[in-house]
């Protein structure tokens, strides 16, 4: 199953609203991004909807379109607000699954949320992808947070780690056609990176990336040299940039096709000057805080979002 090529961006945003957020132990031992619970931490679940809450009302501010999907109380499912993990939606109508290395994430993999998005018009059904039957190998490839897409040039950027595995990245390719670029990256004490999309982010006109989380010269040159073939704005951070989430961001189309790059207000504090106003070139900053979700969940708001391609007939007929 080939998968079709597409425009970047899109205003046709999934969004999954938390029913038991909370930090999640099974993943905290690959995530440097996520914080121990405080003191208090028992009504994060509320705060978390809050953030949400507030991210879906700037993104329909902007003129996006972002389908809200209730997460389920039962299983718990600390995770559910990171829907990009595992599925992600492409031009053609095809969905993809994907394996997920923590076993208590796995129920997020909801067919009732599917179906709600194909009576919708927005997916098919009848084009899924399944490559979860990797999880028994313990291949992993978390959709969207282990693969950063150039859709229009059906390429990808993949940093490896426990959560992206090469075998995985090779299947992806072979049933995709999407080939993919693959590196190493650590953080400032040598752990690996557990998403790439905390570390990397292109738009239409720009790629934000930490290169100085590529330890190796030659991949690192390697990644610069892909990167800036693509013809984009290369805007380069810092580890300490990254770890503020300021390369976790994703470019968003609003009304008239006007490009937003939403992005966390821990992020944009961390970009504040130069890198700022170079993004601000290629898209409208679009700033919402979710410092819930980023401290306890490890992931801010690009980890939010799955976007959906929907094929032109069904687009037309859901923006109807």
């Amino acid at each position: 199953m080939k998968i079709a090529t597409s425009r970047q961006t899109t205003g046709h945003l999934l969004l999954v609203r938390p029913a038991r957020f909370a930090a999640n132990p099974e993943t905290a031992p690959s995530n440097s991004f996520q914080r121990c619970p405080d003191p208090g931490d028992e009504v994060a679940t509320g705060r978390a909807r809050q953030e949400f809450d507030a991210l879906v009302a700037a993104l329909r501010g902007v003129g996006a379109h972002p389908f809200v999907v209730e997460d389920t109380p039962e299983p718990v499912k600390p995770d559910a607000v990171f829907p990009n993990n595992w599925v992600s939606f492409h031009a053609d109508g095809t969905m993809v699954l994907y394996p997920i290395q923590a076993a208590n994430r796995r129920p997020e993999r909801r067919r009732d949320l599917l179906e709600q998005l194909a009576a919708a018009g927005l997916v098919r059904l009848d084009r899924v992808l399944d490559l979860t039957a990797l999880e028994t190998r313990g291949h992993y490839l978390e959709g969207t947070g282990s693969l950063v897409l150039d859709r229009p040039r059906a390429r990808a950027w993949a940093a490896l780690s426990g959560r992206t595995h090469p075998d995985a990245l090779a299947e992806f390719t072979r049933r995709t056609g999407i080939a993919v670029l693959a590196f190493h990256a650590t953080d400032a004490v040598g752990r690996p990176v557990y998403h790439t999309n905390v570390m990397l982010a292109v738009g239409e006109r720009f790629a934000v990336v930490c290169a100085e989380a590529v330890p190796d010269p030659a991949e690192r040159a390697t990644l610069l040299a892909d990167l800036g073939a693509s013809g984009r704005e290369l805007i380069e951070i810092s580890r300490d940039q990254m770890g503020e989430f300021a390369g976790n961001l994703l470019e968003v189309r609003g009304a008239g096709g006007q490009g937003h790059v939403v992005l966390s207000g821990r992020a944009a504090r961390a970009l504040v000057g130069e890198p700022l106003r170079r993004l601000a070139t290629c898209a409208a900053p679009l700033v919402v805080p979710v410092p819930t979700i980023e401290r306890l969940g490890g992931g801010s708001v690009r980890c939010m979002i799955a976007e959906i391609f929907p094929p032109p007939a069904e687009e037309a007929a859901a923006i109807g």
